[in-house]
């Protein structure tokens, strides 16, 4: 048994999306974890291997986390797509999604249903937690698997850095939360998959990432 998490790296912002699956799922079901600019890769290699997107779960609805969503349904059908209610407007709205400031201005596919702190949702013989994390944007979610130890935190924590809070609809408040009340609460051994860059650990994020010193934000 086996939870497999293949990166793809998306889009002139190099957002990470994600394929998540279970190996030992012989149904072939996966999730995709954000869609970005330019998801041809990642829709090419589910085809490919012939997998079953159930769900499409959006970490937030930044632009550069959303503007793939149409042509992800165009390729592989009414795959439903998940947010936190907090921004069930963004999608459709260039001034809120921050796509007003980077042109082209994109409007996606409305969430389908709406995912909550504290909820679970199952992944062949895993589960996964919901973590409300906002701060980055009033939405943002961590989907976090205690069992394989794994987190995928979208723009909250990346390696050495977090994500930006001077956005209209960030919060640094919030964000200092996030990171010191719930990801840094995570087991040190868990490995973090963020929204731009490499995977770090929670270990390794706590012992030298310098936006969690105190009083850095």
């Amino acid at each position: 048994m086996a939870l497999q998490i293949d990166r793809f790296v998306l889009g002139d912002f190099e957002t990470n999306c994600y394929v998540v699956r279970d190996d030992a799922d012989r149904s072939n079901t996966c999730w995709i974890v954000d869609c970005s600019y330019e998801p041809e890769p990642m829709l090419d290699f589910i085809e490919q291997n012939g997998l079953k997107p159930s769900l499409c779960i959006l970490t937030h609805c930044h632009c550069d986390h959303i503007a793939g969503l149409a042509k992800m349904r165009l390729r592989l059908g009414p795959v439903n797509i998940l947010c936190h209610a907090a921004e069930k407007d963004f999608n459709d709205d260039p001034n809120l999604n921050l796509s007003v400031f980077l042109p082209p201005s994109v409007r996606a596919p409305s969430p389908d249903a709406y995912i909550a702190d504290g909820q679970l949702l199952e992944l062949g013989s895993y589960y996964f937690r919901i973590l409300h994390t906002p701060g980055h944007s009033p939405g943002g979610i961590t989907l976090w698997c205690a069992e394989a130890g794994e987190a995928i935190v979208g723009d909250t924590l990346f390696a050495g850095s977090i994500g930006r809070i001077d956005f209209p609809t960030s919060d640094p408040e919030r964000m200092k939360h996030s990171l010191h009340e719930i990801l840094m609460r995570l087991p040190d051994e868990t490995r973090v998959h963020p929204g731009h860059g490499a995977s770090t650990t929670i270990l390794a994020e706590r012992r030298s990432n310098p936006y969690l010193r105190p009083g850095a934000i």
